[in-house]
């Protein structure tokens, strides 16, 4: 009787053993490479109103609204973007841009004055 039982038990638990072992990133000892970090950053499209522009540190602030796409309600906040992408850009401008975002990191790729 005892070993029916466990036989039952084993056969029980082997297809939750196998389905965990498929399921990437539930490994706890699977490293954390290039590909995993990538696949966490999203890009989106924004529109908004130029706050300020610091060429030299490479951030500008932005009042933008809502980005769907990453359930983002309406906010002021800055992003990274390099110097070429804000040097034709002043204080109040409207824009519509791509950016990337990563976490409490978001970097502009892509600006157009609208």
């Amino acid at each position: 009787m005892r070993l029916i039982s466990i036989s039952i038990a084993m056969l029980l638990l082997t297809p939750i053993s196998a389905t965990a072992a498929e399921q990437p990133g539930k490994n706890k000892h699977m490293s954390h490479n290039a590909t995993s970090q990538s696949a966490s950053e999203s890009i989106a499209i924004a529109s908004g109103t130029v706050k300020k522009i610091n060429l030299e540190s490479g951030m500008m602030v932005i009042a933008h609204g809502p980005v769907e796409s990453l359930g983002w309600p309406p906010m002021t906040m800055g992003f990274k973007a390099s110097p070429d992408l804000m040097r034709d850009l002043k204080e109040r401008d409207v824009i519509e841009f791509e950016f990337t975002s990563s976490g409490m990191h978001s970097t502009i790729i892509s600006i157009d004055k609208m």
